[in-house]
């Protein structure tokens, strides 16, 4: 199973453990272009695919399409916030 994750290019924090655990990190600059980036993962062939909280509302639509699908999972990661 292919598993990669998406981030804004901006963001230095999301990730860091999985990219080190050798899973594809990508970075995007435009936010706009998130759905294109994970059509194009889908055509991956990667079937887990995560996106930082930051980019997320920039793919609500294809996050609805693909979350009723058996075979493809968006995830949504949460953002860090300090909490005491």
């Amino acid at each position: 199973m292919k598993i990669s994750c998406i981030k804004s290019n901006k963001d230095n924090t999301s990730f860091r453990i999985l990219e080190k655990l050798g899973i594809n990190v990508f970075s995007i600059n435009e936010l706009e272009k998130t759905d294109k980036k994970i059509e194009e993962l889908i055509k991956k062939n990667y079937k887990t695919i995560i996106i930082s909280n930051e980019i997320a509302g920039f793919s609500e639509d294809i996050i609805k399409r693909y979350n009723k699908t058996n075979n493809i999972n968006i995830i949504i990661a949460p953002s860090k916030k300090n909490t005491i």
